[in-house]
């Protein structure tokens, strides 16, 4: 592999030996912090290196062979005639004219959104996953067959090309009476129906200088990732910012850095974690971690039930007298208030003990996001709380 020079960096000399000076001084202790508990995990689990990101490349193709299900509307008719142009195929030397006038039916095809994600370091021949999707009415595209479509990128490039045999991975079943339709019929995938024709550069080094980006940003994380490289080659880490950590190449890597890079990806630390109450009300689904807790607080639930009925009743006049029948309204109200229950919470409990209490009370999970909520407008919940 090409011996990489060491350039002049973005990162200014006099700052970085400032950093590394104070990391050699920090970083001999190796020991770990008593506050680092948590599972270790590994830096490529937690990280992603500047530069490394996928790209999304999209167009437009026809996907034929639909058994009446496919798209009817004028643009579905003009890709079908653009597709015979291609071959070669001239009906009319007007398209306009002869796409109002064409009364042919189209709904065995349908006009399709084509999608592919290069991943970093795609290289030319490699096959990808292709995602279509209905542009026009059609029903579904089951059965279907993607006609070869040029994927574009923004400069006019051509990365990809794709087609093949869709596959739903379900569709539409049934007859005249009923049907029974499994998973989304319009969206289909192409499994390997891209090929790709040009490879988009990847740049990661900047000099002899790569950055960790954490996809989930910690000042406790980065620092701790910085000790870890540090402790495995000394002063090559140090942390920019609670998202980016910079890593020299020590000059024993300079001939293979990507083998540094794995090697530095391999390294385990445990990840600072923010405590967080996650509430989806439309699952009923509540997630909360062990970094959860609470101050002494007590907790009541209980449920007003409140039942009306209506039972009108008829009034009849007695025989041969003058009065009308009548209906007398007759209305009962019953108030019932089950007993609460309190439910004293200890503080800083673990979240199982929390779990525990939560169920003693047997909250439902909507109780559970209005418990939570009071919580934090009260100040016992230290954690954040996020609602979706």
């Amino acid at each position: 592999m090409t011996r990489l020079p060491r350039t002049t960096l973005r990162i200014s000399e006099a700052w970085w030996i400032s950093v590394m000076a104070v990391i050699l001084t920090t970083s001999s202790n190796s020991s770990v912090s008593a506050q680092e508990s948590g599972p270790r995990v590994r830096i490529k689990d937690v990280t992603t290196i500047r530069g490394e990101h996928p790209n999304t490349i999209s167009g437009f193709g026809l996907v034929t062979g639909l058994a009446g299900t496919g798209g009817t509307t004028p643009t579905t008719k003009q890709f079908a005639l653009l597709l015979l142009q291609k071959f070669g195929n001239r009906a009319d030397p007007s398209l306009r004219e002869n796409i109002q006038r064409s009364q042919e039916k189209t709904n065995n095809m349908s006009v399709v959104r084509v999608n592919i994600v290069l991943p970093p370091h795609a290289k030319n021949g490699q096959k990808l996953d292709v995602i279509v999707s209905a542009f026009d009415d059609a029903k579904s595209l089951h059965g279907g067959m993607l006609e070869k479509t040029v994927l574009e990128g923004d400069d006019g490039t051509v990365y990809a090309i794709a087609s093949g045999p869709v596959s739903l991975n379900g569709g539409d079943f049934g007859g005249k009476a009923a049907s029974v339709t499994k998973n989304h019929p319009t969206t289909g995938r192409v499994p390997m129906g891209a090929i790709v024709e040009e490879e988009i550069p990847c740049r990661i080094f900047d000099g002899d200088v790569f950055h960790f980006l954490l996809r989930n940003p910690q000042y406790a994380t980065a620092d701790r990732m910085s000790k870890a490289i540090n402790q495995y080659s000394p002063g090559c880490a140090a942390v920019l910012d609670p998202a980016t950590v910079a890593v020299r190449l020590p000059s024993s890597a300079l001939g293979d850095p990507h083998r540094f890079i794995s090697e530095c990806q391999e390294l385990t630390v445990v990840p600072g974690n923010t405590a967080r109450v996650v509430i989806n009300e439309r699952t009923g689904t509540i997630v909360f971690g062990s970094d959860v807790k609470l101050s002494k607080v007590a907790i009541t639930h209980g449920n007003l039930i409140i039942s009306t009925a209506e039972t009108p009743e008829v009034s009849q006049p007695n025989a041969f007298s003058e009065g009308e029948t009548t209906v007398v309204p007759r209305t009962s109200v019953d108030v019932m208030e089950q007993p609460g229950v309190i439910s004293v919470i200890e503080e800083n409990v673990t979240v199982g003990d929390l779990a525990s209490s939560l169920n003693a009370l047997g909250v439902s999970p909507r109780d559970l996001s209005s418990i939570f909520q009071t919580l934090k407008e009260s100040g016992a919940l230290h954690a954040e709380l996020e609602l979706k």
